[in-house]
């Protein structure tokens, strides 16, 4: 397969960027997006251009890092994948055309260089109040505090968020509300988070807003394009945790 990739670069988060095409062939199928990539930036290094730069690590669909807003979808077309899971199959009715590649647009997440953004906000967040901090001691029997099957299920579903911004890419407010929430349940749903249920949910919420992300606009554009699946449930679970504890401190 063939094909024209229409890439961001960019400097800096100073400088102006712009899309530059560079062409791709004989591409096999079977090639992930991200190896594909690096077929372009071997040919780009061997012209003794400067390769594009892009985030990636795992490439299991773990971490999260691949983070790329491709044909204007967040990780690209596919359902709850990563782009590193992505393969260029996907792309077979497009064999010739143009693929576009683009960094995450959010201004919490300020471009580093081509398709590389700082996602660090979402650490800060987390370092806000995603933690628990009482001794738990030694490791206790599986069975020593007794949580529903239901309860459990919905608090793994919401840790299973692995902070890639998809929420945020795919939000046009650029809201980090599913992000936020998902790090708020998987805490908040089990007794070890309850004692400090109520300074979480008010320290993590502040603390996105003093990053600078927008409101939440209620499209669930965010849970469509998560490549974990993660619910909106834990937005409205999120919201009452917020309202309950900003009326309890208020009085």
């Amino acid at each position: 397969m063939n094909f024209t990739l229409k890439v961001w670069r960019q400097k800096n988060a100073a400088a102006k960027g712009e899309f530059k095409e560079y062409p791709v062939t004989n591409v096999s199928p079977d090639s992930s997006f991200l190896e594909m990539l690096d077929i372009m930036n071997e040919d780009l290094l061997h012209k003794g251009e400067d390769p594009v730069y892009f985030d990636h690590d795992c490439r299991e669909g773990i971490c999260g890092m691949c983070s790329l807003f491709i044909n204007g979808r967040p990780h690209g077309p596919g359902e709850e994948i990563t782009v590193c899971q992505l393969h260029m199959r996907e792309f077979n009715s497009q064999d010739g055309g143009v693929i576009t590649i683009e960094p995450w647009r959010a201004a919490a997440f300020p471009v580093i260089k081509d398709l590389v953004v700082d996602r660090t906000a979402f650490d800060r967040i987390q370092q806000a109040g995603g933690y628990v901090s009482i001794n738990t001691g030694g490791i206790p029997d599986a069975n020593a505090i007794p949580i529903p099957k239901e309860i459990a299920d919905k608090a793994m579903d919401a840790a299973t968020c692995i902070g890639c911004g998809a929420c945020v890419a795919a939000c046009k407010n650029a809201s980090a509300m599913l992000f936020v929430s998902a790090k708020v349940s998987q805490f908040s749903l089990l007794p070890q988070g309850q004692a400090e249920k109520s300074r979480r949910v008010l320290a993590m919420v502040n603390q996105m807003d003093e990053e600078g992300f927008g409101a939440c606009t209620n499209t669930g554009a965010c849970e469509a394009e998560c490549p974990k699946g993660v619910s909106l449930e834990n937005i409205a679970r999120m919201n009452r945790d917020y309202f309950g504890a900003a009326l309890s401190t208020e009085h």
